[in-house]
């Protein structure tokens, strides 16, 4: 909802199919921890060859920036791509891709109950794009923060959204597409927000901000923002697919046994620490080639990561947010596992690490 690792100088690599992180504390120094100078929340960067593009919320529309790396972003010059001229309210969270030649940023507008999902392409990262199509997500209910992203050859969209018409709790939801603006079928839920670690803080309880990635086994995970965006308690977590699932099936979906990237330990998955700099990192971007996710990371390296978060020591608060370049690594043998549910409850596999 938007209303009103500490592991640092680590190298990644792989021993026995298992990634490793060799850490290296000593003498670190704030800076490290990636901090922008853009005050703004919801990155959305992808890689575009040796480009880097991101896309945010500005002066009542949507603007994009190019540079030669992430941190070079903040710097960049926005480029107002998109402005709300027909009043549609608050815009929220867009998100970029690249998709045959064409870019797609698709973001939510909307007051209260009336947020949807909007898409708008261009040819072009900078200019060009028409006006803004609304998505005919299925059931037509309450939608934010929809990515999209094929796996083994099927179009996908995943979102946050509302089961009703009433703010209860925010759910992941996923439908199949039929090309890069377009759903088809039904809508089905894959996560909940039903575990204790991400009902520290509510009113409503939050999964939201999902985002899609491949692991070096082929699988499927969704990473995504747990608790309330207004509280240092937001952190992020993981869903994954088990090998040969159906992203249609909740019960074919593990979920990590705590936050793999958050500020308090109390909420933390066993073997991952809280952040050093940072408090309540959230609403992350994989910066992957074109957005998509067949251009995944293999095991070892880490990759580039941008998250929106609030430097220790400021106070906690939606303007206080910025964007951070971080990194993340695959870590192998992790096992998740569930409670009282149909099927096997436990899975094992690929997990993250974080790094900011």
């Amino acid at each position: 909802m938007k209303t009103p690792r500490r592991l640092l100088g680590a190298a990644a690599f792989v021993l026995s199919g298992v990634a490793v992180a060799v850490l290296s504390l000593s003498g670190a120094d704030p800076a490290q921890a990636g901090q922008t100078a853009l005050r703004a929340a919801d990155p959305s960067v992808i890689r575009v060859g040796g480009t880097y593009v991101s896309v945010q919320v500005a002066g009542g529309g949507i603007a994009v920036r190019q540079a030669s790396s992430t941190a070079a972003l903040a710097s960049a010059p926005a480029r107002q791509v998109w402005s709300d001229t027909r009043n549609l309210g608050e815009v929220w969270a867009p998100e970029i891709v690249r998709d045959g030649g064409r870019y797609h940023i698709y973001f939510a507008a909307g007051r209260g109950a009336a947020h949807r999902m909007y898409v708008i392409s261009s040819s072009d990262a900078a200019g060009g794009y028409g006006g803004e199509t609304r998505m005919a997500l299925p059931d037509d209910k309450w939608a934010i923060d929809g990515a999209p992203f094929t796996f083994n050859g099927q179009r996908w969209f995943v979102w946050s959204g509302w089961a009703g018409d009433t703010n209860v709790e925010q759910n992941l939801y996923i439908a199949r597409m039929s090309g890069p603006t377009t759903t088809t079928g039904a809508r089905y839920v894959i996560s909940q927000p039903r575990e204790s670690w991400e009902r520290v803080v509510g009113n409503p309880f939050i999964n939201e901000a999902p985002e899609p990635i491949r692991d070096p086994n082929g699988q499927l995970h969704i990473v995504y923002s747990a608790n309330g965006s207004w509280s240092e308690q937001y952190c992020l977590a993981d869903l994954r697919l088990r090998a040969g699932g159906d992203p249609t099936h909740v019960w074919d979906w593990y979920k990590s046994n705590g936050c793999l990237f958050g500020s308090n330990r109390a909420t933390m998955m066993a073997g991952w620490d809280p952040t050093l700099y940072v408090n309540g990192p959230g609403h992350h971007s994989f910066v992957l080639l074109d957005g998509d996710i067949n251009t995944s990371p293999p095991a070892g390296p880490r990759f580039p990561l941008m998250f929106h978060a609030v430097p220790k020591g400021t106070p906690y608060a939606w303007e206080n947010r910025y964007w951070y370049t971080g990194t993340f690594a695959w870590w192998g043998n992790t096992t998740y596992s569930r409670a009282n549910v149909p099927g096997p409850n436990t899975d094992t596999g690929w997990s993250i690490k974080f790094f900011e």
